[in-house]
């Protein structure tokens, strides 16, 4: 049946009337069903959050850098959602992007990919293409997704097809999307990396396909594991450099200008994002299942993760040299997202600071005009709502820290009206009294 399957599904995906379900309708999941949408394909969200569902069938978006406007265009052709499982009988393809954590123990937590899988599989049918983009260990593919499809009883390759894609998405990137960012594909058999191919051929310029889910699995984590060690290794420097008197930022511009062999990476007060804090213990975790320890990755991860409480610490030295204690201060954290211009707050770096900061005693309140109110978290929380950076903010609190340097933000008045500014993004260059560079 392989041939006949396969035709069939190849001939709906170039004619862009195949059906495409996408799982998660997160930051993934949303602009990907979206430019599914806008490339002419019905599409359909699954989601178990009903606030999302019922905002998207209202043409509506609950991300800021997603405007109403193309989710209300993508809603008048031909895109829905639902919480339903069962409407998966419907699809001719489903794309999971769902979140894959770490657990206690800094292990891969595939609970959501697993509970989603085993929500569609009863509605699974032949001449269907499974995708998944969630980053994950190399083998999950294999181990963990194609036996669970053929315990109904359909057949990789043959009844069904599957293969890994791993996402690419830099949310509020206005350079790079999806159309213009290659896409590496890797299939279970060779049908199924030509199904998967042609299906992302039609949204991206260019497919990279590679030898097996497995090298596509492990070249996701190499991505996200080189911006890990190098940010690590930028923020080591800057603490080095700081102690040595040395401004870290010059020596950046500098060595930025050798044409050969160096990439600058930036410092700041740690990582953020589910992708870089998270993806590279997955492949310790599977590393050791072969006897080998990632000291490298591991180190990195030690170093971007201890940032917060360096910078709570270098607040609390600033504030000590005005006869100050941090116990009792009043701290202004600019910015709780974990890059700027956006409203993700996961793994943040600047949510990490306040909450050192209120643990230490401080009177912490937080700016952000993208993340009005911090919600519950698995590790915080904080009961927090923004408030408007003003003059009389200002001279109230002692201390102002830029954890996350949106452009909304006022720098200039913040540096005329703050009594000290901890600057952890580089923002202030040059010599301010009132400036600590961290």
């Amino acid at each position: 049946m392989s041939g006949n399957a396969k035709d069939r599904l190849l001939k709906r995906i170039n004619d862009r009337s195949a059906r495409i379900g996408v799982v998660g309708l997160g930051y993934v999941g949303l602009p990907l069903m979206l430019d599914f949408s806008e490339a002419g394909f019905p599409a359909l969200g699954f989601d178990i959050d009903l606030r999302k569902v019922d905002l998207l069938n209202a043409g509506k978006s609950y991300f800021v850098h997603i405007p109403d406007s193309r989710v209300a265009a993508a809603t008048e052709r031909d895109m829905g959602a639902t919480t339903q499982y069962s409407r998966a009988r419907e699809m001719d393809v489903m794309i999971l992007c769902l979140p894959t954590p770490l657990n206690r123990d800094r292990g891969p937590d595939l609970s959501y990919v697993i509970d989603s899988l085993e929500g569609i599989l009863p509605f699974l049918h032949p001449c269907q293409l499974i995708c998944l983009e969630s980053t994950t260990y190399p083998g999950t593919t294999e181990e963990e997704i194609k036996p669970r499809i053929e315990s109904t009883g359909l057949m990789v390759g043959d009844d069904v097809f599957l293969v890994y894609s791993p996402e690419r998405e830099d949310p509020g990137n206005r350079q790079f999307s999806m159309s213009n960012t290659p896409k590496v594909i890797g299939g279970t058999t060779p049908a199924c990396l030509e199904l998967g191919s042609a299906l992302y051929a039609s949204i991206t310029e260019r497919v990279v396909p590679v030898s097996s889910t497995k090298a596509a699995e492990m070249t996701k984590l190499l991505e996200n594991i080189y911006r890990a060690v190098n940010i690590g290794l930028i923020n080591e420097m800057k603490v080095v450099a700081e102690r040595m008197g040395i401004d870290i930022w010059e020596v950046i511009d500098a060595a930025a200008t050798k044409p050969y062999g160096f990439t600058p990476f930036y410092p700041g007060p740690g990582y953020g994002g589910h992708c870089i804090p998270i993806d590279p213990f997955y492949l310790t975790w599977k590393a050791r299942t072969y006897g080998i320890e990632t000291r490298l990755i591991e180190v990195a991860g030690d170093i971007n993760t201890a940032m917060p409480a360096w910078v709570v610490d270098k607040t609390a030295d600033a504030l000590h040299a005005l006869g100050k204690k941090l116990e009792g201060s009043r701290v202004l954290v600019l910015g709780v997202a974990y890059k700027k211009n956006v409203d993700d707050v996961r793994e943040s770096p600047g949510i990490k600071i306040l909450q050192t900061l209120k643990d230490r005693g401080a009177e912490a309140c937080y700016s952000d005009p993208f993340v009005p109110l911090l919600r519950r978290m698995r590790e915080h929380d904080l009961k927090l709502t923004s408030v408007e950076v003003d003059a009389e903010l200002l001279s109230r609190v002692d201390c102002a820290i830029v954890a996350t340097d949106h452009d909304a933000f006022d720098y200039a008045f913040i540096q005329t009206h703050a009594k000290l500014i901890i600057d952890t993004r580089g923002r202030y260059r040059g010599n301010f009294e009132n400036v600590v560079n961290c």
